[in-house]
C-alpha cells in the first residue's frame, strides 16, 4: 500500500520533474524508479491533471498515459520554463481582497502582523483594478473560534499564559483552567495543544468549545514536551485500549461531532453505530444519559448493564 498523504504529496512533486525530463516514459520504468507498483503510479498520474498555476483552461497538467507510456502534453504549465508572473483572475483577486480584509480585522492580531497584511492588501488592490472595487462591496463576520485563534496565536508569540473556560463534552460540564499554549493545528476542526496547569499534564483543547478566553500577565513556561506526529490524524488510541460501540438514533448524530472515534457506520433509521476506543470506558456512562431514548451502549456488555443501570436510578429519583 502506498504511504500516507504527505508521502504521495511530496511523490507527485518529484514526478513532475522527473516526466518532464522524460518524454515518453515507460510506466514500469518510472514505477521502479519511485519504488510503487504500476497501479500506485497511475492512481498519481489520474490525480496530477488537476493541478497547475491556476483552473483555467491550459493551466492545468496535460499528462496522460495509454498503459505503457506517460506523455505530458504540456510541460510548460508549470511554469519552470515560461518565467511569466502569476496572474490572478478577477474572482480570485475578489476572494483574496476580501479574505485579507477580514482577517485584518481580528482582535489579538499582532500588529506587525496587521502592518504587513495590510501592504500586501494594497498592492494587491493596485494589481487588480475594477476587481478591488467589487471586493469592497463584500464583507465577512469571523465566528467566535477565530477569536479564540487569534488571542491564542498571540499568547503563543508573547509566551503568555492564557485562562480558558472550557466545555468538556465527556463530563458534559465547563471547568475554568491557566494553560501555557504550545501549539495550533488543524486535524478537521482546530486545536491548541498546551500545558495545563490544573491537571499538571498536556493536553488538546478544541477551540470551538472555548467558553471564554483571556490572556494572563504571567509567563507561559511549559515543560519541555516531544510534539506529536499527527499525520495519521488526532485520535490514535493504543491498542490496549477497551473498545466501545455505541448506537445511536438521528437525534444522536452530534457524538460523533463530538468524540473522537474509529468509526461511525450508517444504519436504516438515519443514525450510526459508533466505534471508539478509550481508556477508560466508564466515563461514558454519562454520555449514555444525556442520550435517553436516542442511543444506548451495545458493547461491551458490563458498560452497557452499568449504563443502564444508572438510566433506572436516575428515573427513580426524578420520580420520588
Amino acid at each position: 500500500m502506498a504511504g500516507n498523504a504527505i508521502d504521495q504529496t511530496r511523490r507527485m512533486l518529484s514526478l513532475v520533474t522527473y516526466l518532464r525530463e522524460r518524454p515518453g516514459a515507460r510506466v514500469t520504468d518510472v514505477a521502479r524508479a519511485f519504488g510503487i507498483t504500476e497501479d500506485e503510479l497511475i492512481g498519481d498520474l489520474d490525480v496530477l491533471p488537476m493541478c497547475g498555476t491556476s483552473f483555467r483552461g491550459g493551466d492545468l497538467l496535460d499528462i496522460d498515459t495509454d498503459g505503457d507510456r506517460i506523455w505530458w502534453h504540456n510541460p510548460d504549465a508549470s511554469g519552470s520554463s515560461t518565467g511569466e508572473p502569476l496572474r490572478l483572475a478577477a474572482d480570485e483577486a475578489t476572494a483574496l481582497l476580501v479574505a485579507a480584509r477580514a482577517v485584518a480585522t481580528l482582535p489579538g492580531l499582532r500588529e506587525s502582523g496587521r502592518q504587513a497584511l495590510v501592504r500586501a492588501t494594497a498592492k494587491i488592490e493596485a494589481a487588480a483594478g475594477e476587481a478591488a472595487g467589487a471586493s469592497s462591496r463584500l464583507s465577512v463576520t469571523f465566528e467566535s473560534e477565530g477569536g479564540v485563534f487569534a488571542d491564542v496565536d498571540r499568547a503563543i508569540a508573547e509566551r503568555r499564559r492564557v485562562w480558558i473556560k472550557y466545555y468538556s463534552p465527556a463530563r458534559d460540564e465547563l471547568t475554568e483552567r491557566e494553560v501555557d499554549p504550545v501549539r495550533l493545528f488543524v486535524v478537521g476542526h482546530t486545536y491548541m495543544e498546551a500545558w495545563c496547569r490544573l491537571s499538571e499534564a498536556r493536553r488538546t483543547f478544541r477551540l470551538d468549545r472555548v467558553a471564554e478566553i483571556r490572556l494572563l500577565d504571567e509567563v507561559s513556561d511549559p515543560p519541555p514536551v516531544e510534539l506529536r506526529d499527527l499525520s495519521e490524524g488526532l485520535v490514535q488510541p493504543a491498542a490496549e485500549d477497551p473498545e466501545v460501540v455505541i448506537e445511536v438514533g438521528p437525534g444522536g448524530r452530534w457524538v460523533a461531532e463530538y468524540y473522537p472515534h474509529d468509526s461511525a457506520e450508517e444504519q436504516p433509521d438515519g443514525g450510526l453505530r459508533i466505534t471508539l476506543r478509550t481508556p477508560d470506558p466508564a466515563s461514558l456512562r454519562r454520555l449514555a444519559l444525556r442520550l435517553g431514548g436516542d442511543g444506548r451502549i451495545v458493547s461491551p456488555a458490563g458498560l452497557a448493564v452499568s449504563a443502564r443501570d444508572a438510566a433506572r436510578e436516575a428515573l427513580a429519583a426524578y420520580g420520588e
